[in-house]
């Protein structure tokens, strides 16, 4: 796993065999804003799980250091009272620069758990604003997390996150204004917001649920689990999960060669590109020709 975080290219065919040894896990996507509990809430979730004797991975996004580039672990550490349970797996992961919610070699380490035998894998993404949603294209189930009291009425009725959730979690509902919270997500979407799929009838898939938790008392982890499970058994049996099944690969295919371009193109102009870069500073070129010129040299831009 270590090996993949890295990047280099000669475990590339490793990771393509692993890919090949998975597909038996349920990917669960946790998402939301800062704030708002993800990280406690994962690991009741957790507990719930190994109560049924399921083994659990969790990939836990952190923002990266920025005087390392390594992990914070600020999640890692909310969840040590699962270290030493032999079904558990917790990995953090910095995001290194990478936009969305996600670490560049996230998915890597999903295929290796997978592949080894875990049963869930949950990706627990770095604090996430309107429009970081990859996580919605690289899970099978995605959770939205909401909180009462951040700021907003309801931080995740925004253009961009809502749309994402299979589920949507509001937090902390022991809280006094919780209700608010809940009773405005139900109301947007009732609005219509929902799963474009069909079934035969021409009724909807999935109907996204609305689940209140409080990680302190411990009250709707067990219903979240539920929902979860729910929405694991409609994507292995309608055309929803055939649906999600190929956004997935579509995503991974153009992450994975975006990622390959990114690489190659700085080792093959990294010669070039300190020359450039005393000339932009001196006003002699800007950085449209100059992007020119390093582009030129590539076949796939002529």
């Amino acid at each position: 796993m270590s090996r993949a975080e890295a990047g280099s290219e000669e475990v590339r065919p490793a990771l393509g065999e692993v890919y090949k040894a998975a597909g038996h896990a349920h990917i669960l996507g946790l998402t939301g804003v800062p704030g708002s509990g993800k990280s406690t809430m994962v690991s009741k979730l957790v507990q719930a799980v190994r109560k049924d004797g399921r083994k659990v991975g969790v990939i836990a996004i952190d923002p990266s250091s920025p005087f390392s580039g390594g992990a914070i672990l600020g999640d890692r550490i909310r969840m040590s009272t699962h270290t030493m349970d032999d079904g558990v797996y917790i990995r953090s992961m910095a995001t290194r620069g990478s936009t969305g919610g996600l670490a560049r070699s996230a998915l890597a380490a999903v295929d290796i758990l997978d592949a080894a035998g875990f049963d869930l894998v949950i990706i627990e993404t770095v604090g996430v604003g309107q429009d970081e949603v990859e996580i919605a294209r690289a899970s099978h189930t995605t959770v939205v997390v909401s909180a009462p009291g951040l700021g907003d009425d309801v931080q995740a009725i925004k253009a961009g996150i809502l749309e994402i959730a299979d589920i949507h979690v509001v937090s902390k509902c022991d809280r006094p204004d919780s209700n608010r919270t809940i009773t405005d997500l139900k109301t947007m979407l009732a609005m219509g917001i929902n799963v474009s799929i069909k079934n035969n009838e021409d009724k909807p898939l999935w109907q996204v649920p609305v689940v209140g938790t409080s990680s302190e008392s411990g009250e709707g982890i067990d219903q979240l689990l539920a929902t979860i499970d729910r929405h694991r058994d409609a994507h292995r049996t309608t055309a929803l999960g055939t649906e999600r099944l190929r956004r997935i690969a579509e995503y991974r295919t153009f992450k994975t060669a975006e990622d390959l371009l990114r690489s190659r193109f700085f080792v093959s102009t990294s010669d070039r590109v300190s020359a450039l870069v005393d000339r932009i500073s001196r006003r002699e070129l800007d950085p449209f020709a100059a992007s020119d010129e390093l582009m030129s040299d590539l076949a796939l831009y002529r």
